[in-house]
């Protein structure tokens, strides 16, 4: 069933009442995903682990716990997930081990070498350019670092589902050349039910 154009766009960057909804449908809806993608991370209790798109905000929560001596950071570009998932992390945030911001993930509002760990989860179809943003999380990792980026290849049918002028979806190849190109290594892909993790260092 395809889905509507103005609903695909909320996926996007989710905003007012209807975003909030989205939020909640997402939750429930890719909780296995994100959870498979974040024990590719491996982490350690003292990794600094960032997610681009945090959305919700319920991964940054599983992750802080399983970085209990460590840091996560999250970028988001919807000022409404940003509200949504500060609410909901608002201990972690005032204590200093989560910090979230709502920027532009072409432009990341991190340092080179900040982190030990990254993570995105169905935000690829979103960026208008992905080699920009693979670049930037090459900046902000440290030597070493590892990324886990999961994704609906173009080859699934369900990608099929989703109109054009708001998803951009990519071949598992595309992907892994771009990855390549964006200066990582030793990219290696996993499939679970259609759904890819790429991982890379």
């Amino acid at each position: 069933m395809r889905r509507p154009e103005f609903i695909a766009r909320q996926s996007a960057r989710p905003s007012g009442l209807l975003g909030r909804v989205i939020a909640w449908i997402m939750a429930r809806e890719t909780a296995a995903e994100n959870a498979a993608a974040c024990r590719l991370l491996e982490l350690s209790p003292t990794d600094h682990v960032l997610e681009l798109g945090f959305g919700h905000g319920h991964t940054v929560l599983e992750l802080a716990r399983s970085v209990p001596d460590g840091l996560v950071a999250g970028v988001d570009h919807s000022a409404e997930m940003h509200a949504l998932a500060s609410a909901l992390c608002r201990p972690l945030v005032a204590s200093g081990r989560v910090h979230l911001s709502c920027a532009d993930s072409s432009t990341l509002p991190h340092g080179d070498a900040t982190f030990d760990k990254a993570v995105a989860v169905h935000t690829l179809y979103f960026w208008p350019d992905p080699i920009r943003q693979l670049v930037e999380l090459r900046r902000v990792l440290r030597r070493g670092g590892r990324l886990v980026l999961g994704f609906r290849p173009k080859e699934d049918e369900v990608s099929r589902d989703f109109p054009e002028t708001v998803y951009r979806f990519h071949s598992r190849r595309d992907v892994e050349d771009m990855l390549l190109r964006a200066g990582f290594e030793n990219v290696r892909v996993a499939s679970s039910s259609g759904f890819l993790l790429a991982c890379a260092e």
